[in-house]
């Protein structure tokens, strides 16, 4: 396993702080709001891309592939028959292609690619393996438009880190094609919630909680009718023979941190390709800050040398 190098400056950057406020607020709202309903849980989290500024000379296209609904992202100049699968996160439960659009166009733009921002299925009108078999069903869709399997990159953050590496997992079960590379944000794998920065880390994070979570793996997992050991609901369960390079991270204030590096080493110990990188003082999917934040720029740039590579 290698290790990203981390190019930002000592202590973290006053702009990095915009996330860590939106996410206090939000936690905030959650915490003085008991009757908070599903809609408008949902309607909060689609603020998530106020820390990404809109990235020049991309273009966005509504469209459903494989029955399933989103965003494409065009970068000006990218080679289409490269496509980044984008699995947003929210716990399976909030967030939408239009929270992570920005984000996902960024990425694609830094790649040189085009990506697809899916708009899965979400918790609890549809747990587990609704979204996962969603994102089968695009990427599947994608190799019968004519996209080379190995010209597709998994990629997701926090629930969608979790699809981003399940979604290869469930294609090997069924005999199909892999993707080329997977890529995944502060990914959310520990569906029994016994990572220890849930409880080293609960100081630092500014929103992620053990009963959010709780919340969110009752949703998914249909009030416990699923087993939280479920490889494809929770892949630190996972067999990783023969997947494809890993590009994994997290904040190092998160309390999901241990999520990151546990399936790092668990894919490495498969002989996967893996590189981890761990930023020191961010939060839950710091890359939101793109364009806005060096730390996020840096990191970028990071996964796109090594997509390059």
């Amino acid at each position: 396993m290698t290790t990203a190098p981390s190019t930002r400056p000592s202590g973290t950057s006053a702009e990095s702080d915009a996330l860590r406020a939106l996410y206090a607020d939000w936690a905030h709202i959650i915490a003085t709001t008991p009757d908070l309903t599903i809609r408008l849980f949902r309607s909060i989290f689609d603020e998530w891309h106020q820390p990404t500024r809109e990235p020049e000379d991309v273009t966005y296209r509504e469209e459903t592939v494989g029955g399933v609904p989103g965003i494409w992202t065009l970068p000006a100049d990218a080679d289409t028959s490269q496509v980044l699968l984008y699995a947003h996160g929210g716990g399976f439960a909030v967030g939408s292609a239009s929270s992570h659009r920005k984000l996902a166009a960024h990425l694609a733009k830094a790649l040189g690619v085009a990506s697809f921002v899916l708009d899965y299925r979400r918790a609890p009108e549809h747990p587990h393996p609704a979204q996962v078999d969603d994102g089968v069903a695009a990427f599947t869709a994608l190799t019968e438009k004519g996209i080379a399997p190995a010209d597709i990159t998994t990629i997701g953050d926090s629930a969608g880190g979790n699809l981003a590496i399940a979604i290869p997992l469930a294609l090997r079960d069924r005999g199909l094609p892999l993707p080329g590379r997977v890529i995944a944000f502060s990914p959310w794998l520990d569906m029994e919630n016994t990572g220890t920065t849930l409880v080293t880390n609960e100081a630092t994070d500014a929103l992620v909680t053990v009963p959010l979570l709780e919340g969110m793996i009752a949703g998914v997992l249909a009030e416990g009718k699923i087993d939280p050991k479920t490889p494809l609901a929770n892949p630190l369960y996972a067999d990783f023979t023969g997947f494809p390079p890993l590009y994994v991270n997290a904040g190092g204030a998160e309390v999901l941190v241990d999520n990151a590096t546990r399936v790092a080493e668990k894919a490495q110990a498969a002989g996967v390709g893996v590189t981890l990188s761990v930023v020191d003082g961010m939060q839950h999917v710091f890359p939101f800050m793109a364009g806005n934040a060096p730390e996020a720029d840096a990191e970028i740039a990071a996964i796109a040398k090594w997509y390059r590579g």
